[in-house]
């Protein structure tokens, strides 16, 4: 049985990462590690926050058809190495990514079967205070990641389902409801297959 494809995307400041965390600690599902050509922060760990590279080498990871899917977003690169997410599939394992939304989308497009979550702040003021505490951007960089989220927000829409981060608890178990809605979901199918057969 092939794993299911979980995105989960949303603005900046959402708290995509630490929604994830949780849910690598909880749940049965495996993480892909993004390529991204941004400088290391302090605290980040190479290989496991993310693939750092250059642009030449992500150039040529677009060029060679090695990416899922890719976006710039505030002056650098981000994607997602497709040969690692494929592996797990095939291998009957749940992936999950942590991508921005217009790699959510190109990802939908090349894999229609693909699960979509968006996470939605619970307000913009409320946004643009968790992009100040976390104090990495300056305030013109808040005022572009802040001008991303509108329309980002309107894309919410446009995906399976979407999930407000007001309560990180409330929200990993939201999410985690919504995993194993699919993963019922594809194992009845399954079953109605195998019956076929």
């Amino acid at each position: 049985m092939k794993g299911i494809l979980f995105v989960l995307s949303g603005p900046s400041g959402t708290g995509k990462g630490t929604v994830c965390k949780e849910l690598l600690q909880r749940d049965n599902v495996f993480l892909s590690v993004s390529a991204t050509t941004r400088e290391c922060r302090v605290g980040e760990v190479p290989g496991e926050t993310y693939h750092y590279v250059s642009k030449v080498e992500f150039d040529s990871m677009i060029r060679d058809g090695e990416m899922l899917e890719y976006a710039e977003y505030s002056g650098n690169y981000y994607g997602t190495p497709k040969k690692a997410v494929e592996s797990l599939l095939y291998d009957g394992k749940d992936v999950l990514l942590e991508i921005e939304p217009q790699g959510a989308l190109q990802v939908k497009k090349l894999l229609p079967e693909a699960v979509l979550i968006f996470l939605i702040p619970p307000s913009m003021k409320e946004l643009k205070n968790r992009l100040i505490t976390r104090g990495r951007e300056d305030e013109a960089e808040i005022e572009k990641r802040i001008s991303a989220a509108r329309w980002e927000l309107q894309q919410a829409e446009k995906y399976n389902t979407q999930i407000i981060n007001d309560d990180l608890e409330q929200c990993v178990e939201d999410v985690i409801s919504f995993f194993n809605t699919k993963r019922r979901e594809r194992n009845k199918l399954d079953e109605l297959i195998n019956e076929i057969i």
